[in-house]
Parts: structure tokens; C-alpha cells; sequence
């Protein structure tokens, strides 16, 4: 991304619907793994200008990496202090260092993807969790799937493949950003049409946010009943075996 989108990035990260849902999906997720347990240590991989870091604050001493210079600005813009330029390939970090990881929308981006998953099981200790998402159903890849520069989509098989070898026992594997699928589908199908190579957040009226900010948090509260069979996401929890 370029300046000005890491600085729309930075202005709506705490308020726009998709990240708000998608922080908050984490945090319950980082919480069930846990326990509750407010003493982790946790790496937080591609921590973008540092909403989610922020808000993992509140469970442990947080570690932001990624790989932008831009990224880390930003993070540091809002206040962390415990940044660090980091590619998920090739962490710098000592083995067994962080009880927790937590990688939302950034497996998808590497080229190798098995590399990564060694990676974070290296840097988590014994009985630590990963805590991902992933994008969800090849069959939607769009030109913003290119303009993202995504490597691939994902289902639900791929995921657990990519756990068990890397050396991380899934615990849980669920779809997301499910209620929203069919509109998000047939904004792809549009967009596949058009060759539109746009990656941008689209700008929401007031109300428009706020209306989607109430669908995802009534999805997250059904996810913690039960799994969902699809979406536009892949949620992982694995643990270091």
C-alpha cells in the first residue's frame, strides 16, 4: 500500500466496519485459547498501522511486526513502542519466545506459506497458539485479490494442511464474514468483469457502518456457539505441539 492508504488505514482503522469485526473475531478467539489469561506474550505479524496491537495490549506484552517501514510508522504514530521489522518467512526472533501469535490476513500474502508456519511454531512456545484468518473461497479471486497482491485464497482443508505441517495441532478451524458473503460475492463477480484493480476501503455513511459494524458483531456472537460452513475468511486457532 501507499502513503495515502496506510493514512486512510490509520484514521479508520479503529471505526470501519471490516477491521472492527475482524479485531474483535481475534480477541475472543485469543481469549477462549487462553483462558482469560492477561500475562502473554504475543507476537502480532503484519500489525499494519497498529489497531489490532493495540487492542492485544490489554492481554500480555505485545510485539508489532511487518515488513512496511510505512506500517511501522504508523504503529508508532499511535503510541507502541515494541515495533519491529519482521518478514513472517524469517522471524528474528529467538525460539520459544511469545505464548501467542497472531497473524490476520498476512499468510496469504507469502510465497511460501509452509515457511511461515514453521516459522511461527519455532517462535511459540510449548502449548502457545496461533491465532489467523485467512481469505476464504478460491472461486471468488478478483482482480482484488491481484491489486491486494494475495498468492492465493483458501478453504478450510488447505488451512489444516498448512498446520499439521508446519507442527501446529489445529483446535479450531471456522469460516467467517459469512452473513455478508452473497453481497460480497456478487460485488467479486463485478468486479472480475470490470478488471478493476482497485484496493481500497470503500467509504461507508455513518449509518452504513455502523449497520455492518452490528452484522459482524452478530456473527461473532454466533461463532462462539458453533462454526460456520463458509465465508469470506478461514479463522484458525493451532497450538505448538
Amino acid at each position: 500500500m501507499n502513503a495515502e492508504e496506510y493514512e486512510r488505514m490509520y484514521r479508520l482503522e479503529d471505526t470501519y466496519w471490516w477491521f472492527v469485526g475482524r479485531h474483535h473475531l481475534a480477541i475472543d478467539l485469543l481469549d477462549r485459547a487462553f483462558g482469560g489469561r492477561r500475562d502473554l506474550r504475543i507476537l502480532d505479524i503484519g500489525c499494519g498501522t497498529g489497531a489490532m496491537s493495540e487492542l492485544l495490549a490489554a492481554w500480555g506484552e505485545v510485539v508489532s511486526a511487518d515488513c512496511s517501514p510505512l506500517a511501522l510508522a504508523f504503529s508508532r504514530r499511535r503510541g507502541l513502542v515494541r515495533v519491529c521489522a519482521a518478514d513472517a518467512m524469517h522471524l528474528p526472533f529467538r525460539d520459544e519466545s511469545f505464548d501467542a501469535v497472531v497473524a490476520l490476513d498476512i499468510i496469504e500474502h507469502l510465497p511460501d506459506d509452509a515457511v511461515a508456519a514453521r516459522e511461527i511454531r519455532r517462535v511459540l512456545r510449548p502449548g502457545g497458539r496461533l491465532v489467523a484468518t485467512v481469505p476464504a473461497c478460491p472461486s471468488l479471486w478478483s482482480a482484488h485479490d491481484v491489486a491486494l497482491m494475495h498468492q492465493r485464497r483458501y478453504v478450510g482443508s488447505q488451512v489444516r494442511r498448512l498446520m499439521d505441517a508446519g507442527g501446529l495441532r489445529v483446535r479450531r478451524l471456522t469460516h467467517a464474514t459469512t452473513l455478508l458473503f452473497p453481497l460480497a460475492w456478487v460485488t467479486r463477480v463485478l468486479a472480475r468483469r470490470s478488471g478493476s484493480l482497485h484496493a481500497r476501503l470503500v467509504p461507508l455513511s455513518g449509518p452504513a457502518n455502523r449497520l455492518l459494524v452490528g452484522v459482524m458483531a452478530a456473527e461473532n456472537a454466533l461463532l462462539r456457539r458453533c462454526d460456520l460452513p463458509f465465508g469470506l475468511s478461514v479463522c484458525c486457532v493451532a497450538e505448538r505441539v
